[in-house]
């Protein structure tokens, strides 16, 4: 499957906030990432333009386009989305880890196991997005909303820790956003939020990423919900 073309909004005068989602995958005809990412491009949050662009889901592939859109926008705010099957709630993630180990191939056929990201980075690095004012804000509007502390191994993690590192020496704030699948009617069979919800949902976390340089200094995850650590894990995310 080719990539998808990123957005082709011109270059802004404010501050660019970088908006990515992936593309459809494992045979999906859509990814709730991507609809978001396309709701939301051109529009503005807390002072910057949001740019919006849609990464494939390859390994390597979504880390070198990742890489032109820095170069070209200059971003000072990127969020990273992806969608997470199993997941019921909005799930902004704490920490990338450098492995690669993918259970079932990308959309280019590979399936690297036991890789990691960077061959001699770190470990892990932290989202430097304010994870816990973002699930705050979006639990004060009624949205379900937590701290997820595990992005998994797949082409998001890629992302994530790509992502990370790329921007390490910069004055970038920089993080992942797992979204659920996109349901008309969440329920047991059935888990996820509604498309409009999440695009929402999405847009008040810009807000509060784009606003806010520093995380609320609060023990364990705010809000009424809570999301197990290894939850979705078992699972691709995209």
């Amino acid at each position: 499957m080719p990539p998808v073309p990123p957005s082709s909004s011109p270059r802004p005068a404010s501050p660019v906030l970088l908006l990515t989602g992936f593309e459809p995958f494992g045979g999906a005809s859509t990814n709730p990432s991507e609809q978001i990412v396309r709701a939301l491009d051109g529009r503005r949050a807390a002072g910057h333009q949001i740019v919006g662009a849609v990464l494939p889901c390859v390994f390597g592939g979504a880390r070198r386009e990742l890489a032109r859109l820095l170069r070209q926008h200059r971003p000072t705010v990127v969020v990273c989305l992806g969608v997470a099957e199993g997941r019921t709630a909005i799930t902004p993630e704490r920490v990338a880890i450098n492995l690669e180990d993918a259970r079932i191939p990308d959309n280019a056929g590979a399936q690297p196991r036991d890789r990691p990201v960077v061959r001699g980075g770190p470990a892990a690095y932290w989202s430097t997005l304010p994870v816990k004012a973002i699930v705050a804000e979006l639990e004060r509007h009624g949205i379900p909303a937590a701290v997820s502390h595990t992005a998994g191994t797949f082409v998001c993690n890629h992302v994530f820790y790509a992502l990370r590192h790329a921007v390490r020496r910069r004055r970038v704030r920089a993080g992942f956003i797992h979204v659920p699948p996109a349901v008309a009617r969440p329920g047991p069979r059935a888990p996820g939020l509604p498309l409009a919800l999440q695009i929402r949902a999405v847009e008040l976390a810009l807000e509060v990423a784009a606003r806010r340089r520093r995380d609320l200094r609060r023990t364990g995850v705010p809000g009424r919900r809570s999301f197990p650590a290894g939850a979705g894990a078992e699972v691709p995310e995209r």
